[in-house]
């Protein structure tokens, strides 16, 4: 009776584009989003708050860890 839906990934073009964290030095506000390494445009994504916003971050993207660049 009841079907649970099957969350669909966000289309996320790894060609051109990186997986970045943007932090602020003044209050430490974290943001998650993509950057087009050709332009430098950044495209936000989601807030991270704490570590359980950003392991949902690398879920929903199919990232690692260790893809990620931190810009101040």
């Amino acid at each position: 009776m009841f079907w649970k839906k099957e969350k669909k990934r966000p289309d996320y073009d790894k060609t051109g584009k990186i997986p970045v964290i943007r932090a602020s030095i003044c209050n430490g506000e974290q943001v998650a989003g993509f950057k087009e390494t050709g332009t430098g445009k950044f495209e936000e994504v989601m807030l991270i708050r704490n570590e359980k916003d950003l392991k949902e971050f690398l879920e929903t993207y199919d990232v690692k860890r260790e893809e990620i660049r931190r810009e101040w």
